[in-house]
Order: C-alpha cells, then sequence, then structure tokens
C-alpha cells in the first residue's frame, strides 16, 4: 500500500527544489525564470533565450529537467552571436538547431512557421502574424503582456492559454 503521507512530502519537496531554481533563475532575470518554468510545466515547448547567459543558469535549466544548447547565429552584418534554447523534448530542439544552427536571423514567413510551432503558439495566431504582424485584437494589453506571441482577433485557442500563463506567471512573481 502507498503511504499517501510521503507522496505529498516528495510533492512538497519537488515543489521546495523547483522554487529554488526559479528564484536562481529570476535573479538573473525575471523573464528567463519565467519561460523555464513555463516549458517546464509543458506551457511551451520549446523557449528561447537571447541575452548571453553563464554556466550556472544553463546548470538550472537542466536540473528543471529540460534538454538545453546553444545555438550559434548570425546577424546581416555578419555578427554572430548565441542564442540559448530549451524544452522538455530533446527533438525539438534537434529541429531547432535544423533549421537555425549558424544560419542568419531573418523574419520570413517560414521562420515564423517553424519558430511558431516550436514555440508553441496557436497556428491561426502565427498564420495572422505572417500576414499582418501586431495587428488589433480584442485582448486586454495586461494578458497580452505575459504571452510570447501575439493574439489573433478572434483566436479560440488563445484564451484558453490565458490562465495558464496567468498561473506561471502569479507563481514566478511570487516566488
Amino acid at each position: 500500500m502507498i503511504d499517501q503521507d510521503k507522496l505529498v512530502d516528495v510533492a512538497e519537496r519537488c515543489d521546495r527544489e523547483i522554487e529554488a531554481k526559479i528564484r536562481a533563475l529570476k535573479a538573473v532575470d525575471f523573464e528567463l525564470a519565467y519561460l523555464a518554468l513555463l516549458t517546464r510545466e509543458g506551457i511551451k515547448p520549446l523557449s528561447r533565450w537571447e541575452k548571453p547567459i553563464d554556466d550556472r543558469p544553463l546548470t538550472i535549466l537542466r536540473q528543471m529537467d529540460l534538454h538545453v544548447e546553444r545555438i550559434r547565429r548570425k546577424v546581416r552584418s555578419g555578427k554572430v552571436f548565441d542564442e540559448t534554447i530549451f524544452g522538455r523534448a530533446a527533438m525539438h530542439l534537434e529541429i531547432y538547431a535544423e533549421h537555425f544552427r549558424d544560419r542568419p536571423v531573418d523574419k520570413s514567413a517560414e521562420t515564423v512557421r517553424v519558430e511558431g510551432f516550436l514555440f508553441g503558439y496557436p497556428p491561426c495566431c502565427v498564420s495572422h502574424y505572417v500576414r499582418q504582424p501586431y495587428a488589433p485584437h480584442e485582448f486586454p494589453m495586461h494578458q497580452q503582456e505575459i504571452l510570447f506571441h501575439w493574439s489573433c482577433r478572434g483566436c479560440e485557442i488563445t484564451p484558453s492559454l490565458i490562465p495558464h500563463y496567468e498561473r506561471i506567471h502569479r507563481i514566478v512573481c511570487g516566488v
């Protein structure tokens, strides 16, 4: 027979461990901690961090059971930089690397579609963004601000995502 008290103890210990990791990432940058928890919880399949990052946050991301990889990119001027990608499934990182490693950053429709898929954006929002970036929509700005995609007018998926984003946002704010 399973001792329910032991299960609760394990869950609480795991929560405290994750909380400590989120706190450490939040000390680096709030958005990094927010992305990490969204990704760990499966709300986002893959996330990208575009700012420089040292080894300590990478270790923390791995301790959160996330696969982590640095991807070398270029801008049109030829300057090279690293992006850090992380996700629960190694396959998402492999797909991202195949499409973008050592390639220039661009905003082509193909790039937006691949990124939208990998980052877990609603397909309708991705399609609309390709046609008309940052088009007006009916979502309140306080909700749009916690998302990582631009919502499309009449989206039927984003309203179901917002409570999950809000919950994770509250958790990271409270840590």
